[in-house]
């Protein structure tokens, strides 16, 4: 067994030593489009270069280091053959990157060290200063001074005065040299760290050449810490006009390569997500005292949720991906480490993710604020080191503006997928900043109604309808609502839900005002034998403000029964419409501009006088 794997070591050291016999060719490469998924990115390459006869390796360098080798693709046009392909990270490439980032960070503390010594001198000054005016006197109160000692002391004072004057001036000039000298140092290793050399992988390509010549390469393949989340602008300028919808991506990219003037397909794919079929299993039914059952109460989902993000020494991680599990729902940190975002009604858990830190996946629990602090990935920073600089990225503007001409967009539908193609380039620097791209806008009939829910809100909300809505290929996001060109808040737009119509929420909208009050004369408690009767009846008021006529829905609710024991029995209601099952009473109304109207609602309760109910 030892002789085995002795010449199986061997042979591989052969192996290794004819390799690297082989001559290396560099690529030249360039990334001409990347297609994002939901979560990760497939890149498409370009490479060029002049091959010599016979085998040699060539060699694809400045890559993200987080691209996945079994994704790798390889075309090759020219008088050759592929024979393997591989990929390798470049640490030789990393430590020189590295030494000179080390190098400038130790100039830039010698200089603030120079800096605060400086400070403290002009500190030292200072109290010279004050120590020089308060001994300014010149003789006793009772007696005077000579001339001649009058003038020694003058002289001494301008002396003095003007030499820590001078001090100081040269000390704030060599301040400001120093600051300046930082700045250019800083600006060096930023770049530095931001070029497009810092990526540390490469992709090796061995091939075997019959003549020498010319090459050409198309490579592919998947990286992750990129990907992009469906956002949407839901403007409505009238009840009487179409909805506007514009279809936007907020792109995210962390891959360690910056994407110069690529072309961006956008995929509704996940190719992290498992692609095998469900199998089910077989169901065995038993006693109820052999199955264990756990009932948590989970608290109700907050509409939105916010927090900071950070580091193990408390500081920011911008560029951080925050998305609610099992959705399309996300967004990034911003420069301050700080994200924002609308959650759907069944969010139950927001996952964490950042370049070198391990993921945390954190239960929402009803929170609307939820802080976080990212640890270090420690298998991951033994593979790969990508240098850091995040904190110090521009503030860029989002989005593009309104006026602006609309880039030209096309959906392609896949016997799976949908990819939206982009005609215009963009670049994407590789610091996790947000990114709005504007995909499609489009002018979707709707019709409009309102609804409102007195008993919880003492607002209307307006509801958009779009029918046919499959057509478009929309993916549940978040949506920024206009109406009436003002922002009214933030909602989610949720195409997966099975209705044929859909709705979209556009907000409250205060020109419609109600109150329900309870009525006094129809709420009473009264004892008939061993029963107790509890009757409950409340006014609803409607007013319309605006100066148009509206529909709108109201709903409220009597109590449903889960008691044999306990009876409820229905009273006004005002032509409103009860579902027996939920107890929903609902009304559908019109009122003209600035009508008024009253809607009425009660019922009766009988239960034991030895049980108590809670109607209240």
């Amino acid at each position: 067994m030892k002789r085995l794997l002795f010449f199986l070591l061997l042979g591989s050291y052969a192996l290794q030593g004819f390799a690297q016999d082989l001559k290396e060719v560099m690529l030249t490469n360039q990334i001409k489009e990347v297609t994002l998924f939901l979560s990760g990115a497939q890149v498409f390459e370009s490479a060029t270069g002049s091959l010599p006869a016979g085998e040699s390796v060539l060699l694809v360098k400045g890559l993200s280091p987080f691209l996945d080798e079994k994704s790798i693709q390889v075309k090759g046009q020219g008088n050759f053959i592929i024979q393997a392909v591989n990929k390798r990270l470049d640490f030789l490439h990393e430590k020189e990157e590295g030494e000179k980032a080390i190098a400038l960070e130790k100039e830039i503390a010698e200089i603030e060290k120079r800096q605060s010594n400086l400070r403290n001198r002009i500190q030292v000054l200072g109290t010279k200063m004050s120590v020089l005016s308060a001994n300014k006197s010149i003789g006793s109160s009772q007696a005077g001074t000579s001339m001649t000692a009058l003038k020694t002391t003058l002289d001494f004072f301008d002396a003095e005065h003007t030499k820590i004057a001078n001090e100081e001036l040269q000390i704030n000039a060599q301040l400001t040299a120093n600051d300046q000298e930082i700045e250019a140092l800083r600006n060096q290793l930023y770049a530095l760290q931001q070029s497009d050399d810092k990526a540390k992988a490469e992709i090796r390509i061995r091939v075997k050449a019959t003549n020498a010549g010319p090459a050409t390469f198309q490579i592919n393949y998947l990286v992750s810490n990129a990907g992009w989340y469906p956002k949407y602008d839901v403007r409505v300028k009238s009840i009487t006009e179409p909805l506007q919808l514009q279809y936007k991506a907020e792109v995210f990219q962390n891959t360690g390569a910056d994407w110069k003037n690529v072309k961006l397909r956008f995929s509704n794919a996940n190719p992290n997500q498992g692609g095998q079929a469900p199998i089910i299993d077989k169901w065995e039914l038993n006693y109820a005292r052999y199955t264990t059952v756990n009932k948590f109460a989970v608290p109700q989902t907050p509409g939105s949720i916010s927090g900071l993000v950070l580091d193990e020494q408390g500081q920011p991680l911008p560029g951080t991906a925050v998305l609610v599990k099992g959705t399309t729902i996300g967004t990034t940190t911003d420069l301050e480490g700080r994200y924002s975002l609308t959650l759907p009604t069944t969010a139950k858990t927001l996952v964490f993710s950042f370049v070198g830190m391990r993921m945390e996946e954190l239960p929402i629990q009803g929170r609307s604020s939820l802080n976080v602090t990212l640890m270090q990935d420690t298998q991951m920073l033994s593979e790969v080191v990508v240098t850091g600089g995040y904190r110090q990225m521009e503030k860029k503007a989002l989005g593009a503006s309104m006026d602006a001409a609309p880039l030209m967009t096309s959906f392609v539908e896949n016997q799976t997928t949908v990819e939206i193609q982009v005609a215009e380039p963009y670049s994407i620097k590789t610091n996790g900043e947000r990114t709005l791209v504007d995909l499609k806008t489009y002018e979707i009939p709707a019709t409009y109604r309102y609804t409102a829910i007195p008993k919880l809100e003492k607002d209307a909300f307006l509801l958009a309808e779009m029918a046919d809505w499959s057509q478009y290929n929309l993916l549940e996001g978040e949506s920024n609502l206009y109406f009436e060109d003002g922002f009214v808040g933030r909602s989610i737009l949720n195409p997966a839900a099975l209705q044929d119509t859909l709705q979209i929420s556009m907000g409250r909208d205060r020109s419609i005002v109600m109150q329900r009050e309870k009525v006094d004369q129809f709420s009473k408690k009264r004892t008939i034998g061993s029963n107790i009767t509890e009757s409950r009846g409340y006014e609803i008021t409607l007013k319309n403000n605006k100066s148009q006529a509206l529909t709108l829905q109201v709903k409220d609710q009597i109590p449903v029964p889960v008691n044999s024991s306990i009876e409820v029995t229905t009273g006004e209601l005002s032509g409103g419409v009860l579902d027996p099952v939920t107890g929903i009473v609902t009304w559908e109304i019109t009122l003209a501009p600035g009508g008024q109207q009253k809607l009425s609602l009660s019922y009766e309760v009988k239960y034991p006088k030895s049980e108590r109910v809670i109607l209240d």
